[in-house]
């Protein structure tokens, strides 16, 4: 009788600790961005209340999430009253000259419905409330956090490494300047697609988030896995491999947008040569936000949730990795390495998000240790075997695809074996032949 209190207590005290946990490091990139003269991811998301948003379809997205938990009467009364508070605002920012975007009705929206989980909420229903609020929150509140971890990595790394990555990056072909000569080719219609999509992928993740969580409001909770919390926690735990291996990407350190800075003005019409790789010095603006692609790694998410989905949304999934991939390549924010780490990357924080879901076991184990190593590895001979890899593409190019390839095998092999069995319907026996009957003399 004593087990189920304990496993509900152990539960709230893990929630609980990741609350706290993500507090602190909110308070702490708050304190590190002011030390820069810059406002952090609280302050930034606190301004929104009032002043003009950042984004406002991130907001509304962010909204959307909360509403999951809500009934449609619901939705419809918050949604009316988020259009209404914009609606009011805007003539008035336009009256007083202030800078005009959307989002504060959505904003105003999630904290009230805090503010109704407190104090006409209990039990259940109050946590479930809190749940679909602090998720909504998150999403914002990770877009903030993303863009002061690159506050910070352009003031506290002052050297790249491009160099070597773009030596490393000759094993696969050089396809940064190949998909960007393709790009500059089909402009303005192919790269004005490709832009949409890279910038509104978080709204993307939303939108595949929403269709796992559409039964929440019926079932009064939320599934034990879905797409917002790996995409969160890949915005989290990334940047910190930046703070590792700082790189800005070859249209800054190889094209035009770096000017001064810029080893050359190569990208994409010329390659780099082959040389001896070194740091280089580089302005105090720029991201170093390259190691591992970030979008990618969310690109690939986004892929591996909608498999499960329908098949309109299975082919958007396709299509935005499909997108992402060439957007990153082709607008020279990434090299082709960056790629195969981002994968890495994220099916290994997917295994992990899904273990700690379903509950750790031998498999589960292999499984992350396995895309551990090879991300280690892949970070290791990006920094110490560029040259080598430079000057035997046949052998290092595939063998980074083969690495990559083991991570995306292990995975599927693996999630499928934790997939629950579908046992085939018994088939109803035969009837038995009716017993002779003894003759009656």
């Amino acid at each position: 009788m004593k087990t189920i209190p304990t496993r509900i207590s152990a539960r709230t005290t893990l929630w609980a600790a990741a609350g706290v946990a993500t507090l602190g490091f909110l308070i702490a990139l708050e304190f590190a961005a002011r030390h820069y003269g810059e406002p952090g991811p609280i302050t930034q998301q606190a301004r929104e209340v009032v002043f003009a948003p950042d984004s406002g379809p991130l907001l509304y997205a962010g909204l959307a999430l909360t509403m999951v938990v809500l009934t449609w009467r619901q939705r419809f009364v918050a949604a009316g009253v988020a259009i209404g508070v914009d609606l009011v605002l805007w003539p008035v920012r336009w009256a007083v000259g202030a800078d005009m975007n959307f989002g504060n009705g959505a904003l105003w929206v999630v904290l009230g419905c805090a503010v109704v989980a407190v104090t006409r909420r209990t039990g259940r229903e109050r946590a479930l409330l809190l749940k679909g609020v602090g998720l909504g929150l998150l999403l914002v509140a990770g877009h903030k956090t993303g863009d002061t971890w690159l506050l910070i990595t352009s003031e506290t790394r002052p050297a790249v490494l491009d160099p070597y990555l773009a030596t490393a990056d000759h094993a696969l072909g050089d396809p940064s300047w190949l998909v960007g000569r393709l790009v500059e080719a089909t402009s303005p219609v192919g790269g004005g697609i490709l832009h949409v999509v890279y910038g509104q992928l978080p709204l993307a993740a939303a939108l595949v988030g929403l269709y796992q969580l559409r039964h929440v409001a019926v079932e009064r909770r939320f599934p034990s896995h879905h797409l917002v919390r790996t995409f969160l926690v890949i915005g989290l735990l990334g940047p910190a491999v930046y703070m590792i291996f700082p790189v800005v990407g070859p249209v800054y350190a190889y094209g035009a947008e770096g000017g001064q800075w810029a080893v050359a003005n190569l990208w994409p019409d010329t390659l780099p040569s082959i040389g001896a790789p070194h740091a280089v010095p580089f302005d105090e603006i720029t991201p170093r936000n390259c190691m591992p692609s970030l979008h990618t790694a969310w690109a690939t998410t986004l892929f591996v949730h909608s498999r499960k989905g329908s098949r309109p949304m299975r082919c958007a999934g396709a299509f935005w990795l499909v997108a992402t991939l060439t957007a990153t390549l082709g607008f020279g924010y990434h090299y082709g390495v960056d790629l195969i780490a981002g994968v890495v990357f994220a099916l290994t924080v997917e295994a992990a998000m899904r273990a700690f879901a379903r509950g750790w076991d031998r498999s589960a184990v292999r499984l992350v240790a396995h895309g551990v190593t090879v991300f280690a590895v892949l970070l290791v001979s990006y920094r110490l075997l560029p040259e080598e890899m430079a000057a035997y593409p046949w052998v290092a190019g595939p063998l980074l695809l083969l690495a990559m390839a083991s991570v995306v095998f292990g995975y599927l092999r693996t999630t499928r074996a934790w997939e629950p069995k579908s046992e085939p319907a018994r088939q109803p026996e035969p009837p038995r032949p009716a017993e002779p009957q003894p003759e009656l003399v």
